[in-house]
C-alpha cells in the first residue's frame, strides 16, 4: 500500500491527542561513567551514544557494565523506549529508541525508559518530528548541557489513532511504521549511493588538484613560504567571549570544521571592545590553524577574501604574502604539502604546527622571473579548481545539495504520517 493511499484510507478514522504522561511511564536511569564500561558483561546505554550510535530502533548494545554494578542499575525492558533527555544542543534532546533487544538494557541517568502499550517504534519515529520538537522546547533547560525532566516530557502530545480500539490502533501504527521503515530504509540507501558518488569526486577532484599544482615540465620554482611571505601569529579570545555582533573573529577550530578552501565571511564574533586587544588578518591572508587533534588538522588553511580585516585566534596564523591567496590555499592541500607539513608538527595531546618548520615547506611558483605571467598562471588554475570544489564541497551545489534534499523529503513524508487533526488545545 502507498503511503498516499494509506494517507486517504485514514480520512475520518477517530484520532486523539494524548500526553505522553497519560498513556505511559517514565523510568529514570541510573549514573555510571565510561570509566564504568568493561569488553564483555550486562548491555548499558550511556546517554551520549543516543546520539551518535542508536537510530529508530535497536536490539543490541555497544557496550556493557559488570554484572555487580548493573545489578545497583535500572533497566529499559523489551518495548520500552529510550528517551535521551541531556545534550549537547536543544535537537538532541528528546530523541528516542525503541529498544526491542532480547535482554533487558541499563539506562544512564540522563535516559527515560519510556512504557506504554503503543507500537514503541511508532513513539521512536514521533520523537523525531517537527510536532513533538516543538511541543518540547519551551521545556528544555539551556546551558552549557541541555536537559529535560520527564513531567516536561510528558505534558507532549501524540495522536493515537482508533483510541478505542486497541487492536484496530496498533494495526495502524504498525503500517505507519511499515512505511516509515521502507522510507528510512530507501533514503539510507540514496544517501550512501549518493555519498559514495561524492567520494569518488572527491578523490577525482584530489588527484586533479594534485596533478596542475606539481608544475612537471613547466617553467615553475619551488619555493619554501619564509622566502614569499610571513607568518603572523593571532591572540587569544576564548568562546566565552562571542557575541550576536561584534568584530568578526575565525577560531582555530572552524577552519577545520566550517570552512573550506576559501570564504568571505566569518561564523562567529567577540565583543566589540576586545579591539585593541586581538590581532588580524588582511584581505588576501591565509588562514592556518595552529593545533588541531589529528595531524592532518594541524595547518589546515583558509584563504580570507573578506573586505575587511578579521581577528585570528592565537592558536592560528596569518601567512601574508603577495600571490594569489587561493592558489596558496589550494597548494595547501595537496598531498605534497600535507607530507611535508607533517614533518613540522609536535605530536601530543594536542599536535601543534612548528611554525619555523613550516616556513621551509616549499609550494610551487610559476613562471618565477615574469611576476605578471605568474599571477595570470595561478588565476587560471584557481578557475579550474574552484570549478571543482564547488561540485564537491559546496551545500547549494552538486551531491551534497542532493544528499541534503532527500533526507528532507523523508523528514517531510514522516512529519505528514504523522499529521493528524490536533485539538485547539494540542495546536496551540
Amino acid at each position: 500500500m502507498s503511503s498516499m493511499n494509506f494517507l486517504r484510507k485514514l480520512d475520518g478514522v477517530a484520532v486523539e491527542w494524548k500526553t505522553l504522561g497519560e498513556i505511559g511511564e517514565f523510568v529514570r536511569g541510573k549514573r555510571f561513567v565510561k570509566t564504568d564500561i568493561v569488553l564483555e558483561g550486562i548491555p548499558c546505554i550511556h546517554y551520549g551514544e543516543m546520539y551518535t550510535h542508536f537510530g529508530i530502533f535497536a536490539k543490541e548494545s555497544r557496550s556493557f557494565l559488570d554484572a555487580e554494578l548493573a545489578s545497583k542499575l535500572r533497566f529499559a525492558n523489551h518495548g520500552d523506549v529510550i528517551i535521551v533527555a541531556a545534550g549537547e544542543t536543544i535537537e538532541d534532546i528528546g530523541n528516542g529508541t525503541a529498544w526491542i533487544g532480547e535482554e533487558d538494557v541499563v539506562i544512564h541517568d540522563a535516559c527515560f525508559a519510556y512504557k506504554s502499550k503503543l507500537n514503541p517504534t511508532y513513539l521512536s519515529y514521533f520523537l523525531r518530528t517537527t510536532a513533538f520538537k516543538e511541543q518540547i522546547k519551551k521545556y528544555v533547560s539551556s546551558g552549557k548541557i541541555s536537559s529535560i525532566n520527564s513531567s516536561a516530557l510528558g505534558k507532549a502530545s501524540i495522536p493515537i489513532p482508533c483510541p478505542e480500539n486497541p487492536k484496530k490502533s496498533l494495526e495502524i501504527q504498525a503500517e505507519i511504521v511499515r512505511i516509515l521503515n521502507a522510507f528510512t530504509s530507501l533514503t539510507a540507501e540514496l544517501t550512501a549511493e549518493l555519498t559514495a558518488e561524492l567520494n569518488t569526486r572527491k578523490k577525482q577532484y584530489n588527484y586533479y588538484r594534485d596533478q596542475l599544482l606539481s608544475f612537471e615540465n613547466s617553467d615553475v620554482a619551488w619555493k619554501a613560504l619564509g622566502e614569499i611571505g610571513e607568518f603572523i601569529r593571532g591572540k587569544r579570545f576564548t568562546k566565552a567571549d562571542y557575541v550576536e555582533e561584534g568584530i568578526s573573529v575565525i577560531h582555530y577550530g572552524e577552519i577545520y570544521t566550517r570552512y573550506g578552501v576559501f570564504t568571505t565571511h566569518a561564523h562567529s564574533q567577540v565583543r566589540s571592545d576586545m579591539a585593541g586587544s586581538l590581532r588580524y588578518a588582511e584581505p588576501g591572508d591565509v588562514v592556518m590553524a595552529g593545533v588541531g587533534e589529528t595531524v592532518e588538522e594541524v595547518g589546515k588553511a583558509v584563504a580570507w577574501l573578506g573586505n575587511k580585516k578579521i581577528a585570528i585566534h592565537d592558536d592560528s596564523y596569518a601567512f601574508r604574502h603577495s600571490i594569489n591567496s587561493k592558489f596558496i590555499s589550494y597548494a595547501m592541500q595537496t598531498a605534497a604539502f600535507i607530507d611535508e607539513k607533517a614533518k613540522h608538527v609536535s605530536r601530543g595531546k594536542l599536535n601543534r604546527l612548528l611554525i619555523d618548520g613550516i616556513a621551509k615547506v616549499r609550494i610551487p611558483i610559476p613562471f618565477p622571473n615574469d611576476a605578471e605571467k605568474s599571477l595570470v598562471e595561478q588565476a587560471r588554475i584557481v578557475t579550474i579548481l574552484d570549478k571543482f570544489d564547488a561540485l564537491t564541497n559546496s551545500i547549494t551545489e552538486g551531491l551534497p545539495r542532493e544528499i541534503e534534499l532527500r533526507q528532507k523529503q523523508y523528514e517531510h513524508y514522516r512529519d505528514m504520517l504523522f499529521n493528524f487533526p490536533k485539538p485547539e488545545k494540542v495546536a496551540a
